[in-house]
């Protein structure tokens, strides 16, 4: 732990939210991304300080509409929530207790939502309970994050589910599949942090159902509509990038010593370091761009920019990326492919595809 605490330098540790900690399930092969994440250095303030700020966020006019779509779900103690979830569960009970866990005040919310879930889980498999402003934690890197779902912990037939509540719209019965799956991704860390929390508590961490309930207005109105995503695939994905985490000492191994990607702040907060500095200290961990990162993680634009200048195949996409395993870059890639470059150990499959490729790009030209 002392070799992340040199990489983030004397200055304290991020605390990882829901967001960031999906987005490690988003690119799970990005050793830069792992290292950054492990060490709990602030990502937003580190492409800011390189001139790269991510291009995503929410507008106040998007921030404000979310909200007043959660109030409305959320109004007379969750009663619209749960005439979506009688409709799609087939509900036999009229009525569910109700907690607002933020009522207890922020320093007493994660044990008072400890306490309510262990009750829950040994209630009657007839209970149903719905739990507002719910605080979870979960492990990342020796770091304790806390998490705060839309509402937690709808429980009926002795299972659990977590409720998603999205702002963007199901028009004809679809939605973005980007949104989609970005709301996926950040509900199976909850499901996560639930299912510890169960186990913790000693039950059963299965009773917390992969299947995450997703309320989204349809259409062009505010009237919401439930559906049932899976989120088996993001739970396994989000798994292996946590233990790899764990693991983080493999990533440290190949590090000059002395590296360090400290942000220390002056008198006025801005960082003593310079940027080029910053960037040949970040150009010494590699990592695995792709357009996807241009919606999930802060150092997307610096990454991009050095794809670019590389010429990195992940440019073209996770796909193209993937196909060409082993072949870094578009220069390497073409060179296979015309045959004015040998192929290393292991690249020889990928350099007869290539060239098989070229020879029939070259006569459909003819």
């Amino acid at each position: 732990m002392n070799r992340l605490d040199e990489l983030r330098g004397p200055v304290p540790s991020r605390a990882h939210d829901a967001r960031a900690i999906a987005a490690l399930a988003a690119n799970p092969g990005c050793a830069r991304r792992a290292l950054m994440d492990a060490a709990g250095i602030d990502m937003d303030r580190t492409a800011r300080h390189l001139g790269f700020p991510a291009p995503f966020g929410q507008s106040q006019f998007a921030i404000t509409r979310g909200n007043a779509f959660e109030t409305l779900v959320k109004e007379s103690g969750c009663a619209e929530l749960l005439r979506l979830l009688r409709e799609l569960f087939g509900l036999p009970i009229s009525q569910v207790g109700y907690q607002d866990v933020e009522s207890v005040g922020a320093h007493l919310r994660h044990s008072h939502t400890r306490a309510l879930i262990d009750r829950a889980a040994r209630a009657s498999e007839d209970t149903a309970v719905f739990y507002d402003h719910p605080l979870l934690s979960l492990e990342i890197a020796g770091h304790t994050s806390y998490l705060e779902p839309d509402v937690v912990a709808f429980q009926l037939g002795g299972r659990f589910h977590i409720v998603e509540i999205k702002s963007f719209g199901v028009i004809d019965g679809q939605a973005e599949p980007e949104k989609v799956a970005a709301a996926a991704r950040q509900a199976a860390v909850y499901v996560l942090a639930l299912r510890t929390l169960l186990a913790d508590l000693g039950h059963d961490p299965e009773r917390v159902s992969h299947d995450v309930v997703l309320v989204c207005p349809e259409n062009f109105a505010n009237r919401p509509i439930a559906t049932l995503i899976d989120v088996r695939k993001q739970l396994a994905v989000l798994k292996r990038q946590l233990t790899r985490m764990t693991r983080v000492d493999r990533l440290l191994e190949g590090l000059p010593d002395g590296i360090t990607f400290d942000l220390v702040p002056d008198e006025n907060g801005v960082p003593t370091r310079s940027a080029d500095e910053l960037t040949t200290a970040l150009h010494q961990v590699s990592a695995r761009y792709a357009p996807d990162c241009l919606s999930t993680c802060d150092m997307c634009m610096f990454c991009r920019d050095e794809a670019r200048g590389c010429g990195f195949t992940g440019l073209l996409g996770r796909q193209v990326r993937d196909q060409l395993g082993g072949v870094s870059s578009v220069a390497e890639a073409l060179g296979l492919a015309e045959g004015t470059l040998e192929p290393a150990e292991g690249q020889e499959e990928i350099a007869g595809l290539l060239r098989l490729a070229d020879r029939l790009r070259e006569e459909a030209l003819r």
